[in-house]
């Protein structure tokens, strides 16, 4: 049994509870969370700091991603291994060397970026591009709530909620539409100036529209289409595509909570979807596994 805590109670971690439960070879070790009361769970122990739990192997970290890097390295840096979702794209790669630092150095595993995209998205396109290595490939999201594109809209002055929505343009450009619940007396042309000019948004067409209540409008669904036209060899005109339709929250938490299983059979250090063998995120033995995937 592969003992996990879930770092972070929010609609990820609400999932990622009912996916380590739901899982023969993992054990909860508890919930850390700064704002649940204890008892709020029933048994599962809730606690403040990390420390208070007893054997925990793997902190999955349903966090916002700017929190990401201090919260990893510190665990990283105790010897508790980490799985995080964390996805600003462009940032990716300078998290992974920090906390590669960080893990070889506390003799634990860090595999950051998993889940939606980057996560299951990277592997595929990681496929895609092995099957035909020249060539192009978009990848469209949407329509549907951006998770990590609304945490970072929450943390802008003078919003009280907000959701972002994906709309795919095609070819890989996308349109955010961001609904704004505002904070009473907050500007809402400087809010939405804000929006703009965040590292999540600079990219793309991006309109931010004031509402009432936000909640009204949720929906956590989410989808991605993945396109891959290019040559295998001498072979041209080859044409991969992948796609699915998803409970956002939920998806992300199970992929965290598979990578979490893997963690553990890898060597200290930093690893991303592109590193791991996908047989080490499945349960079951490696004939079972091979006889019936293979």
């Amino acid at each position: 049994m592969v003992k996990i805590a879930v770092y972070g109670y929010g609609n990820v971690g609400k999932a990622a509870i009912e996916a380590i439960n739901a899982a023969p070879d993992l054990e909860l070790a508890g919930v850390v969370s700064r704002s649940l009361e204890k008892g709020a769970l029933g048994e599962i122990p809730i606690v403040r700091n990390i420390d208070e739990l007893k054997g925990v192997q793997v902190a999955v970290l349903c966090i916002p991603s700017r929190q990401v890097p201090d919260v990893a390295e510190e665990l990283l840096l105790k010897g508790i291994s980490t799985v995080d979702c964390y996805d600003i794209h462009s940032q990716v790669y300078d998290l992974f060397t920090r906390l590669d630092a960080a893990a070889k150095k506390g003799g634990s595993v860090a595999v950051t970026s998993v889940g939606f995209d980057p996560g299951i998205d990277s592997a595929i396109r990681g496929l895609f591009e092995a099957a035909a290595p020249k060539g192009l490939t978009y990848t469209d999201f949407g329509p549907g709530l951006s998770m990590g594109h609304s945490v970072a809209v929450r943390a802008i002055p003078g919003v009280k909620d907000a959701r972002s929505i994906t709309i795919p343009v095609g070819s890989g450009l996308h349109r955010r539409m961001v609904y704004v619940e505002l904070e009473e007396g907050a500007d809402f042309n400087t809010v939405a100036t804000q929006i703009k000019a965040d590292p999540y948004f600079v990219h793309d067409e991006t309109h931010v529209i004031q509402v009432d209540d936000v909640e009204s409008i949720t929906d956590v669904g989410h989808g991605v289409t993945i396109t891959r036209k290019g040559a295998s060899g001498s072979a041209h005109n080859q044409r991969f595509r992948f796609e699915m339709s998803i409970d956002n929250p939920a998806m992300t938490a199970q992929m965290m909570v598979s990578v979490a299983r893997a963690a553990v059979k890898q060597a200290p250090g930093a690893y991303t979807m592109l590193h791991l063998p996908i047989i080490d995120l499945l349960y079951g033995s490696q004939e079972e596994l091979i006889r019936r995937l293979v």
